[in-house]
């Protein structure tokens, strides 16, 4: 494990601040803590970060605001550890560009797990380049990692862009719901359907001139998602 991996902690709850900061030392992490918004804001600009853990219901700026704010800047990977278990507030949370979402109680061995699948997942994102993608008017530039529509940029975060990525590469063809929830996310979330409807969702609404009828992202009812193909694209209305 490497010893500069840091992850900030952000929570006012001293119990689980202990609990986290604990076992994650144990594994090698560098730890850093924040009990509020303002302080967890503060410590993202000041520090280099490989990963937050957010609880929602922090003083100052609550956690959905933190999210919000580290999203017009850093895509460093960020895990809601809270003990809201409302849909609303998953769906929420994702939709402001977290990464994950783990509910309290939680054991240290999911806790873990998921943190180890955020590392992989940033550590590999500057992976071999490919040929970039076309269809229609979308462009994906895999070695830059930019997505464009009609020649305009489109920002993602780095999950919805590993969504995307995973669908290009599958050119057209199904990935289940399974399938895209192991390859982006990791084996551990293979039956975390509502990750994957959210993010599809969010795509649909940054890509797409209508996301209620999309051209580019289509849905498998029941199976998966997948890319039109040029010709479908083509014997569409514009």
């Amino acid at each position: 494990m490497p010893a500069k991996t840091r992850i900030l902690v952000v929570d006012d709850e001293p119990q689980t601040i202990r609990y986290l900061s604990m076992n994650l030392k144990a594994r090698g992490y560098e730890v850093l803590v924040a009990a509020d918004g303002c302080e967890a804001l503060k410590l993202s600009e000041e520090q280099h970060l490989d990963l937050v853990l957010l609880d929602l219901g922090i003083p100052g700026p609550d956690g959905f605001q933190v999210l919000k704010a580290l999203r017009r800047w850093t895509d460093v990977p960020v895990l809601v550890v809270t003990a809201r278990g409302q849909e609303r507030d998953k769906v929420r949370a994702l939709d402001l560009g977290a990464d994950d979402y783990l509910t309290k109680p939680f054991g240290a061995q999911e806790l873990l797990a998921r943190v180890r699948a955020h590392l992989r997942r940033a550590a590999c994102q500057g992976a071999g380049p490919r040929e970039p993608f076309e269809l229609g008017d979308l462009h994906i530039d895999f070695a830059k990692r930019q997505v464009r529509v009609h020649g305009q940029f489109v920002h993602l975060t780095p999950t919805e862009y590993a969504v995307m990525e995973q669908l290009a590469l599958a050119g057209g063809r199904v990935l289940t719901h399974a399938m895209l929830l192991q390859r982006v996310w990791g084996p551990e979330y293979r039956d975390e359907a509502d990750y994957l409807w959210a993010y599809v969702s969010r795509l649909r609404r940054k890509l797409e001139a209508q996301p209620d009828q999309p051209r580019y992202i289509l849905t498998e009812p029941g199976v998966g998602y997948r890319l039109a193909t040029p010709d479908e694209l083509a014997s569409q209305p514009p």
